[in-house]
């Protein structure tokens, strides 16, 4: 009999029932927000080594200030033409050090030295690369980050979320602690990415001896056949008349926890069906080029910007209310330590 793989082997597989981290009671029931920190780019035009430029840094100081004035401690998950910016750099190893913030990496493989394979849609997500040329451009990243920071980066997510069989190993090797490129509920594989429809969404370890903590991005499926969600073939892909109809039809629909294209008050529905579930660490995130108009679908103008902000106003009112507060990446690898 074949044994299916386990996290431990490779992050695209499902955890161990004993790889579950049961968080400590004193952790309480907490949010985190994750920010995939990026270069602008057109995300309809092919993939292109030229296109990394960085010339929202102004708008991101705006978001800080307001991220921090809510008493939320982003983590910064960063590529390297951002943390290799003269201004975005030192700006995010400002903020890390004044304790507002934390900085990780972001691999986007296509601006991500070294530059040797074909830019393609195949090659924009790591884990389909070589071992070898997925281990050099996480090292290089890693290198970047550590000098511009003052201090080796703990936690990563995968450009496009492209983690493959290679990069738990990789990521154990190079130091890193914190996992949270794994979208369960989501399906990349007709884009040549991975398949996380089957994984789960609470914190686990993964990697080899179990030596990362998976922090899966939260996604919810909300309406009278939630329950039904991870069943029904095409929802986890987002495209299929089925799907459509029944969304539209408020029985079932998927919800990530993302001011990007969601509504705030179905996000507000999935925080509190997530909570109905006993998920504890609520996981949000967006891409930092939508602090500015012009960058992402997302926000295309000014009134788009204030939107943006609106959203996350009626969303930390709504968290408040059902007593989930934030956390930082300390707070979290803290709790996990502290449940052994």
């Amino acid at each position: 009999m074949t044994v299916p793989p386990s996290s431990r082997e490779t992050l695209l597989a499902p955890p161990s029932p004993g790889d579950f981290i049961d968080l400590p009671e004193s952790f309480g029931t907490r949010f985190m927000l994750v920010v995939d920190t990026e270069e602008e780019f057109d995300w309809d035009a092919p993939f292109d080594r030229e296109s990394r430029a960085v010339t929202i840094t102004d708008a991101m100081e705006r978001g800080q200030a307001y991220f921090a004035a809510a008493g939320v401690r982003p983590l910064y998950v960063t590529d390297y033409p951002v943390i290799d910016d003269p201004v975005a750099g030192p700006m995010l190893a400002r903020w890390v050090a004044q304790g507002q913030a934390d900085v990780g990496a972001h691999c986007h493989p296509w601006v991500n030295p070294p530059h040797v394979e074909e830019v393609n849609a195949f090659n924009s997500f790591a884990g389909n690369l070589p071992e070898a040329l997925e281990r050099a451009k996480i090292a290089a990243l890693h290198d970047r980050l550590t000098e511009v920071i003052g201090k080796p980066p703990l936690a990563f997510r995968a450009g496009r979320y492209g983690v493959g069989p290679n990069s738990g190993a990789i990521l154990r090797d190079l130091g890193f602690r914190v996992d949270s490129s794994i979208r369960g509920r989501f399906d990349y594989a007709a884009q040549h990415g991975p398949d996380f429809s089957g994984l789960p969404l609470r914190p686990y370890r993964a990697g080899p001896d179990g030596g990362l903590i998976e922090l899966p991005l939260s996604t919810a499926f909300v309406g009278g056949l939630h329950a039904l969600g991870d069943r029904l073939p095409g929802v986890a892909r987002g495209r299929g008349l089925a799907t459509g109809l029944l969304a539209r039809a408020g029985l079932l629909q998927r919800v990530p926890l993302t001011p990007e294209g969601i509504d705030a008050r179905d996000a507000g529905r999935a925080i509190d069906r997530l909570l109905a579930d006993g998920l504890r660490l609520l996981m949000f995130s967006f891409h930092s080029p939508t602090l500015a108009p012009g960058h992402t679908p997302y926000v295309r103008t000014q009134a788009d910007l204030d939107a943006f902000y609106g959203w996350w106003d009626r969303i930390f009112s709504h968290l408040a209310r059902r007593g989930v507060m934030p956390a930082g990446l300390e707070d979290v690898l803290a709790a996990v330590d502290g449940a052994g």
